[in-house]
């Protein structure tokens, strides 16, 4: 919505645009008029749409054709007034000043006019019979107002609608010519229709119904309002009523109505609700609201939000059976203006066989984009429509910003539920198959997937009986091309091939160069553990190594393996992301401890369940 409007008064001389002015200032009609009135601007808080306004008049006698045309071209709307006593100044209306307004201007961009026939007080009958075909003619002509500015009479409607005609414009939703509404309003419409209707069923039945009018106008409807208004749809439409809901297209119908009934107001402030402005595109302000990321801290998506992509994903789940097919997919995507997931989204998350993703991988992709792109995921839950669903002021309700890891450290444990895993080390070492093992995919699985594979992967692991989402990232780079940003995770997998004597140089180079002296925890992995070691062209053996330098011995793992997606290694690494500040002997006591405090404190909660249960009994 525009932040104040600016209203130009024109018309032929003597037909009355100062007076008109003056008597809505003072409210009186002045006794002497000057030839032009100064710029008026009536605050915002004494107009009805609590925007400012200014008002302009025109003067043949004081401004010359040029100052006419910069006036026209500073215009929001344009009033051309005239004298409904005299039918030259009607006739003037199309002869004149609508071609000077709009002549030269493409039809979606021309500005809106209302005509004034002024000194209705003297007139003896209307002059709508010769204006109605001007208001024909030019689609631009938003109403026509009769007036007086000496009675007084509709002087206060007259700028009520120049003002509802910028705020409220009628062209960016409906096509006078075609007597419906325009593409992009009805594109508009419906994904406003698909987010209200939350069973997915096609209609909206009373209480969604409700909950829409309640999030767009505060208040919900009665009971009678509610049937007269399918009353109404009913009447006029063959399918807008359907099992005693609005259809989508009984929706788009009732909109179309309040547009050719001057109520415009109605449907825009549906409209800006979605987050839609006044070319029926998505703000910024929508999409992208502020939200502070302090350096070394991540983005994660909160519980709510969770529950709110569960229940998106069983909205479009038409025949529940836990994944989303294409055609689901495509369906909840339908209220976005573009497909945001390429194919290497399924090769990220758990498929079935098919490679249809289940709710357990829509869920990790969604976390996946909060914490590696958070300002996109925002964009994307602004799509969803999850300030409506939710009732929240924006979608930074949705994440949650983690502290800065210097205060994890120096307090010895996280509040942190993602975490990133670098997986680093030579071509050929088997980073790739280690990634989609971790998604349960065999390396035949794997082949038959193609090339197409992402070089990110993400899943839940247990780290003491809770759930963490670990995302696995494949860096494959020479040593030398490394940079301390590629380094940069909370916890480094450092994999190097067994049946390659070169591989673990590469490694532990790595390790010097970039983990070393950092808080980064470490773990290596010798890959391929299903083939004859070699010995590695290292100084040490990979075991001495790991102990020299207080690693944890490396991890043998191998891709061939039946039980590799669920392989300990995967949970070990987000294990030393939980409690970066321990070594391998502390991370096992600190685990024990942990899991005999949690026994503890369920079994002081049973016994005193026991207890009360006992205590009510006696």
């Amino acid at each position: 919505m525009k932040g104040n409007v600016r209203i130009l008064l024109v018309g032929e001389p003597k037909v009355g645009k100062t007076s008109l002015i003056m008597s809505l200032v003072s409210e009186e009609f002045p006794e002497q008029v000057p030839a032009r009135a100064e710029e008026i601007t009536i605050p915002g808080d004494v107009t009805p749409e609590r925007i400012p306004t200014h008002i302009i008049d025109y003067s043949a006698s004081e401004q010359t054709e040029d100052e006419l045309q910069d006036e026209i071209n500073r215009a929001n709307v344009v009033c051309v007034v005239y004298d409904v006593n005299q039918e030259s100044t009607i006739e003037k209306i199309q002869s004149k000043w609508i071609p000077l307004v709009n002549g030269s201007c493409e039809r979606e961009n021309r500005i809106p006019v209302i005509l004034v026939g002024n000194k209705s007080d003297l007139q003896e009958t209307s002059s709508m019979e010769m204006i109605l075909p001007i208001m024909n003619q030019f689609t631009e002509i938003e109403t026509c107002v009769e007036c007086s500015a000496k009675s007084l009479k509709n002087i206060s409607e007259l700028f009520f609608y120049a003002q509802k005609a910028v705020l409220h414009p009628t062209a960016p939703l409906y096509s006078p010519e075609d007597k419906q509404l325009k593409p992009l309003c009805v594109q508009a419409l419906t994904r406003i229709f698909n987010i209200s209707d939350q069973d997915n069923d096609g209609i909206l039945n009373d209480v969604e119904m409700n909950f829409f009018q309640k999030y767009c106008f505060r208040n919900p409807l009665s009971a009678q309002a509610l049937e007269d208004v399918k009353t109404v749809v009913l009447k006029n439409t063959t399918d807008g009523i359907r099992d005693d809901g609005l259809t989508l297209n009984g929706f788009l119908f009732l909109n179309t109505l309040f547009v050719q009934r001057g109520r415009h107001e109605t449907t825009w402030t549906v409209l800006r609700k979605f987050g839609y402005d006044d070319n029926l595109e998505m703000t910024d302000d929508y999409l992208h609201p502020p939200l502070r990321v302090l350096y070394h801290c991540t983005t994660e998506l909160n519980q709510r939000t969770y529950l709110f992509l569960q229940r998106v994903f069983e909205k479009y789940d038409a025949d529940n059976d836990g994944v989303l097919s294409p055609i689901e997919l495509k369906n909840l995507f339908s209220v976005f203006p573009y497909f945001p997931w390429g194919p290497e989204a399924f090769n990220t998350v758990c498929t079935d066989e098919r490679g249809w993703v289940t709710l357990h991988g829509f869920l990790c992709y969604w976390t996946f984009t909060a914490y590696l792109d958070v300002h996109r995921c925002i964009e994307y839950l602004g799509y969803l429509g999850y300030t409506t669903i939710m009732e929240q002021e924006s979608q930074t309700a949705a994440i949650t910003v983690t502290r800065a890891k210097k205060l994890d450290l120096e307090k010895g444990q996280t509040q942190r539920n993602v975490f990133l895993c670098k997986v680093i080390g030579p071509k050929g070492t088997g980073k790739t198959a280690f990634l989609q093992a971790f998604l349960g995919r065999s390396l035949q699985m794997q082949s038959e997937m193609g090339a197409d594979l992402c070089d990110f992967t993400i899943n839940t692991v247990q780290v003491n009986s809770q759930d963490k989402y670990l995302i696995l990232h494949e860096v494959d780079v020479d040593c030398e091309f490394l940079k301390a940003s590629n380094a940069t995770c909370d916890v480094a997998c450092l994999m190097y091939d067994i049946t390659d004597a070169k591989s673990f140089n590469y490694c532990a180079s790595i390790y010097k160069e970039h983990y070393m002296e950092s808080r980064i925890p470490c773990v290596f992995v010798a890959s391929k553990a299903d083939l004859p070691e070699q010995k590695q062209e290292h100084g040490i053996t990979p075991l001495q190594f790991c102990y020299k330098h207080r690693l944890p011995p490396p991890f043998h793992f191998s891709c061939c393996s039946d039980s590799a997606a669920s392989s300990p290694i995967y949970s070990r690494l987000a294990l030393v992301a939980s409690f970066p500040h321990l070594n391998d002997t502390e991370l096992s006591t600190s685990s024990l401890c942990l899991r005999v405090t949690l026994g503890a404190a369920v079994t002081a909660l049973l016994a005193f369940a026991l207890y009360r249960a006992l205590a009510r009994h006696k």
